[in-house]
């Protein structure tokens, strides 16, 4: 059985909507150098080289997600070198979802996500493989909002702050902590998470034996923190596999 680790003591609120219908360092920070149609952009993922030291570059995420009491959050260094689409299999480790659904960044009103159907799209979205973490930040503070499952609409924030230079005996990403285990996937959003809550909670509710079925071992309060570690572990290695590769290039052309 994987390894959990408990939370913060917090008491889970009950009085939420009803069920859901469905059954239940010191180095300064350089913006970028300017990509057409991507703000203070640097090197793109179609760059031939990169700078080391933007390489080298992290940054901290906390990533909270919204409308939940208390709130679920975690807290993790990033490399800034890493594309959106990188980004986004970041949050999804972290938080624990399973990557079944459609999501996208928005990003000083600008969008960013998977390619998709022109036919669907009402606004203009950019391919996330196509934009680094480090195109899209401010020197002191950076806001993203990330949404996952257009159905059940689960709404992120991304707060990034203290870019610096990574530290070589580390692997990036890196998971620093949280609280609250997130919600099981499908379970009707916000409010089909603290209907079903409630139910659990109530012995006499009238969905109470569904809800315990559909939660099944679930615990709010437990983070399982192995099969995160063991994600961004895969993450690193394939970022370490590429700095490799990039610096025999250099060797070469050098």
């Amino acid at each position: 059985m994987a390894a959990s680790e408990p939370a913060a003591n917090h008491s889970w609120p009950h009085s939420s909507p009803p069920l859901s219908t469905r059954k239940l360092s010191s180095t300064k920070f350089r913006p970028g150098t300017g990509n057409p149609g991507v703000p203070n952009s640097g090197m793109s993922s179609t760059s031939k080289h990169a700078a080391p030291e933007s390489i080298n570059q992290i940054a901290t995420i906390r990533i909270e997600l919204r409308h939940t009491n208390p709130v679920i959050w975690r807290k993790v260094d990033v490399p800034t070198s890493v594309t959106l689409k990188v980004l986004h299999d970041i949050v999804q480790a972290v938080m624990g979802w399973f990557d079944y659904h459609l999501w996208e960044f928005t990003i000083d009103k600008r969008r960013y996500g998977p390619p998709m159907d022109d036919d669907w799209e009402s606004t203009p979205r950019i391919e996330a493989t196509k934009v680094r973490l480090r195109d899209i930040l401010k020197p002191r503070k950076t806001n993203i909002d990330y949404l996952y499952d257009f159905g059940d609409s689960w709404e992120h924030r991304l707060t990034v702050t203290d870019i610096r230079q990574g530290k070589p005996a580390i692997s990036y990403p890196r998971y620093i902590g949280g609280i609250g285990n997130a919600p099981p996937e499908d379970c009707g959003g916000i409010p089909g998470f603290y209907g079903t809550l409630d139910a659990i909670a109530d012995p006499n509710h009238p969905n109470h034996a569904d809800a315990k079925e559909w939660f099944d071992e679930y615990d709010p309060n437990v983070i399982d923190v192995l099969p995160i570690k063991s994600a961004l572990s895969r993450i690193a290695n394939q970022r370490n596999a590429a700095k490799v590769r990039l610096a025999k290039k250099s060797n070469q052309t050098g």
